[in-house]
């Protein structure tokens, strides 16, 4: 009987010290409740991200800004019909197919990406959550709804959505994931694959 909750031991780095790190055995009870916690993840990514868009629509259309932290933090709608900063801007079916291309790639290649690993299998839902959320504006109405502005001293960031968010905080916590899965040599997981 496979183990429900874990794997072999791999070694992970914690500041100067070696770790003892389960992995998540395949198709274990540990792994499906796993998923299924990460996909009600990306769920709620994409229901959060959808209302509020629904909202910023109703709500900030054809409105000023309004401002919630003043010089820092607004609310205001801009559409986009390209990808992040504007690039590729009317390129929109291009955007929907590369869309569907890493969503096709990252479910065909889940295991392999997540390596066992329970955070990352929420860094990639977490993403996947932010790709279907804008996905879905491009489908539905040709654009994406951007609305969190933010500007830093003279710096006026792109507005962006809580879909940009998610994809952002899913590559930042895999990233993280891939340097703490280190050992000392620099080999991850203790020179395993």
């Amino acid at each position: 009987m496979a183990s429900s909750s874990s794997g072999s031991p791999a070694q992970g780095v914690d500041g100067d010290r070696l770790i003892a790190v389960r992995r998540l055995v395949p198709r274990s009870g540990a792994e499906y409740r796993v998923l299924v916690m990460s996909g009600l993840t990306a769920l709620l990514i994409i229901a959060v991200d959808q209302l509020s868009k629904i909202w910023a629509e109703r709500f900030l259309q054809g409105q000023p800004p309004i401002r919630v932290i003043p010089g820092f933090f607004s609310l205001a709608f801009v559409t986009n019909k390209g990808a992040a900063w504007g690039i590729f801007n009317g390129h929109a079916p291009m955007l929907l197919v590369v869309a569907l291309v890493v969503l096709a790639g990252a479910i065909w290649f889940f295991r392999k990406l997540t390596e066992g690993y329970t955070e990352r299998y929420f860094a990639l839902m977490i993403i996947l959550g932010g790709v279907v959320g804008n996905a879905i504006d491009r489908l539905w109405r040709g654009e994406v709804v951007d609305f969190l502005d933010f500007v830093f001293g003279s710096y006026h960031f792109p507005t962006f959505n809580i879909a940009d968010s998610a994809i952002c905080c899913g590559v930042a916590l895999y990233m993280l994931s891939s340097l703490l899965r280190r050992d000392p040599s620099g080999m991850k997981d203790g020179g395993k694959a």
